[in-house]
């Protein structure tokens, strides 16, 4: 039997609604994204997870924000080794090509990949230790974040490691060379963000100290 079947019903019927109204009340800006390429003003790395909704987030209409997601929000260290980097590609492209002004890392509350990486540190998770597992290997780029919340009281543990994985993505966005050029003569600004799911609260990474603030 082939492995790809029909689309659901419920989301063919949704792409005919959105295709009725959406879409006809703005074909014109349609068919203007479509002529004159993308020009997003910046980049958004953010994570998997379906509670976090980006463009709802900040109000954005399409072809404002290049977006790239993955597990947990992070970005590797620079590693041009000639293997096959999907966040590093996607970054190299929206800095180099599409030229975004700004590049911001946004976590979560409530992050399953961080709460894996914190279980894997702390010996609960060795299906993750496992160097079969792909999310265990992904995870290891947060390591370092974890090793300076280590001594934080359990109960806080977690937040504090979500928020680790912005700093740590920030830290290997400047690695790579063209990124760090780039800030360096002004052209791109890089920013931490974490917003809390249940709260609907957006915080940001305050430059000078190092924390987290309400926006």
């Amino acid at each position: 039997m082939h492995p790809v079947r029909p689309l659901p019903g419920y989301l063919v019927q949704r792409y005919h609604g959105w295709k009725a109204t959406a879409y006809a009340e703005n074909r014109a800006w349609y068919r203007r994204l479509a002529d004159e390429g993308q020009r997003p003003r910046a980049m958004v790395i953010s994570c998997c997870d379906s509670r976090v909704h980006v463009t709802s987030i900040f109000g954005a209409d399409q072809g404002e924000f290049f977006i790239h997601r993955n597990i947990a929000n992070l970005v590797p260290p620079y590693e041009p080794d000639g293997n096959q980097h999907g966040t590093s590609a996607a970054v190299e492209f929206a800095v180099t090509s599409l030229k975004v002004a700004h590049v911001i890392v946004l976590g979560h509350s409530l992050c399953g990949g961080v709460q894996g990486c914190l279980d894997m540190c702390e010996g609960r998770a060795p299906d993750l230790e496992e160097s079969t597992s792909f999310v265990g290997r992904w995870m290891d780029i947060l390591r370092p974040g974890y090793e300076r919340i280590k001594d934080t009281p359990p109960e806080t543990a977690a937040r504090e490691l979500e928020k680790e994985s912005v700093r740590v993505s920030i830290q290997n966005l400047m690695t790579f060379p063209f990124v760090a050029a780039a800030v360096e003569s002004g052209e791109l600004t890089l920013h931490g963000l974490w917003t809390d799911i249940g709260e609907g609260g957006l915080e940001f990474l305050e430059p000078n100290s190092g924390s987290f603030q309400p926006v």
